[in-house]
């Protein structure tokens, strides 16, 4: 298991598209030419899973470094549909509202490359919006499982300064790998400010759902799933299931927990809408509630002076009266950049510096590649899946020429590789274990990779 770590995390993405883009392979006799080749208590691997996932693992592998082999790429599925047996057992699970908001945001990408037209959805992949979306909830949900109990087993696993420098100095000169170009890139995202009498339409709506359901006339699950704009409760009638403290929105926490139990409050605004909140259970430190999402959608002389107000602040960048960082870091509505200074970061290493490819907005890919290093753009629409329009300007501050890899200007991408290093020997250790805990059949055809041999 010597390069699981690596495995698993190369084809992550794909492990969540492969079920979803899958097209059933047939003859002209209508015989599908598909087996499983291994079961791990009830779940199964199937020959077109592995053959799919190490097409697509070879595809995604970094330049430089050596792709995965079939026997490898099988044994990181075996070990994933491991970790979901044993995550049953272990009571390790994820919430229907976190699955649901992920294929929603992934449903988003898919349409946005292919033109925004869900039409498209039924040529292109020969299923419909909806049958697309169900088989990538299950594919999604699986591999959200499987990430979450990675972390159990891996939590506290830490590398130092000098086992980087020794996992480094342990590589072969003629081994190391050749990074692709690189660039670093940020960003300062706005969110249009909605007039106060669109805010109050909503929230005028929300207290006449309250008035209805309090006197008998509506049922506050009929109107959730007719009304509320969460896509990932929704469907579930406004329930997002348990969450600790700290978990949610400051403002829907705290009305949350002011109410008593089976109490629906007032509307309360957050920065994804206005919510009514209902609290279903309080829980130790954890609390389930449901609620109805409504968002105010910003009007067009809204928009444009989100548009008038981005463009000042990159006026003042460009003049040196403030630095982009600091910018980002007081004025971004991104939090998933603005407290690094606006800068996106590889996932996998944590690095402001990262690939083009590593953006998964294609749109944002192709901005980025026509602008000059150093330049800063006017402001940019664009449509986030959760929260509708927003605008953001682009800065683009530094490339880096493809190059061998050296521990002065990849140290990142060095610690994160001890530390997958390290990671993968304590997995070797738990499937020792953890092997015994389950049932597994491995197709004969597949003996030869030892997969469940001790490592």
């Amino acid at each position: 298991m010597s390069k699981l770590n690596q495995i698993l995390v190369a084809i992550s993405f794909v492990f969540i598209f492969q079920s979803a883009m899958a097209q059933e392979e047939t003859v002209t006799t209508g015989q599908v030419l598909d087996k499983i080749v291994a079961k791990v208590d009830n779940n199964i691997i199937l020959e077109s899973d592995v053959q799919r996932t190490f097409i697509e693992a070879i595809a995604q592998s970094q330049q430089g470094i050596t792709p995965p082999t079939r026997c490898e790429v099988f044994e990181s599925l075996v070990i994933n549909k491991l970790m979901l047996a044993k995550a049953e057992i272990d009571s390790v699970v994820v919430t229907d509202a976190e699955v649901e908001l992920q294929t929603e945001n992934r449903f988003q990408m898919v349409l946005q490359q292919i033109g925004g037209d869900e039409n498209l959805i039924l040529q292109m992949y020969g299923k419909t919006a909806d049958q697309l979306k169900s088989e990538m909830y299950d594919a999604i949900q699986e591999q959200l499982i499987v990430q979450r109990m990675r972390d159990k087993i891996t939590e506290g696993v830490t590398v130092s300064p000098a086992e980087v420098k020794a996992f480094f100095e342990s590589i072969p000169t003629d081994s190391l790998p050749f990074f692709s170009a690189e660039v670093t890139v940020g960003q300062i995202v706005r969110k249009p400010e909605v007039n106060e009498r669109t805010k109050q339409e909503i929230y005028d709506q929300l207290l006449k759902f309250k008035e209805d359901i309090l006197a008998g006339r509506a049922d506050f699950a009929s109107l959730a799933r007719q009304y509320s704009e969460d896509p990932g409760s929704a469907a579930q009638g406004g329930d997002l299931g348990f969450f600790g403290r700290g978990q949610l929105a400051p403002e829907y926490e705290a009305t949350a927990l002011g109410l008593r139990q089976g109490e629906i409050s007032d509307p309360v605004e957050t920065q994804f809408g206005f919510h009514m909140i209902q609290l279903l259970e309080i829980r130790g430190n954890t609390y389930n509630t449901r609620h109805i999402l409504r968002i105010p959608q910003a009007s067009e002389e809204d928009i444009q002076r989100t548009e008038r107000y981005l463009d000042s602040l990159r006026t003042e960048i460009l003049d040196g009266n403030i630095e982009f960082a600091k910018a980002a870091k007081d004025y971004s509505e991104d939090r998933a950049t603005s407290d690094n200074g606006g800068f996106f970061t590889d996932p996998g290493t944590s690095s402001n510096r990262l690939t083009l490819r590593t953006l998964e907005d294609p749109v944002l890919y192709f901005t980025i590649d026509s602008m000059e290093v150093g330049s800063i753009t006017k402001p940019i629409r664009f449509e986030d899946p959760r929260e509708g329009t927003k605008l953001r300007i682009l800065y683009y501050q530094a490339r880096y020429p493809a190059h061998r890899a050296n521990l002065n200007d990849d140290y990142e991408k060095m610690k994160a590789a001890a530390l997958r290093k390290k990671e993968d020997e304590l997995l070797g250790v738990w499937f020792v274990t953890a092997k015994e805990d389950v049932f597994i059949d491995i197709d004969p055809s597949y003996d030869r990779c030892n997969a469940l041999s001790e490592r």
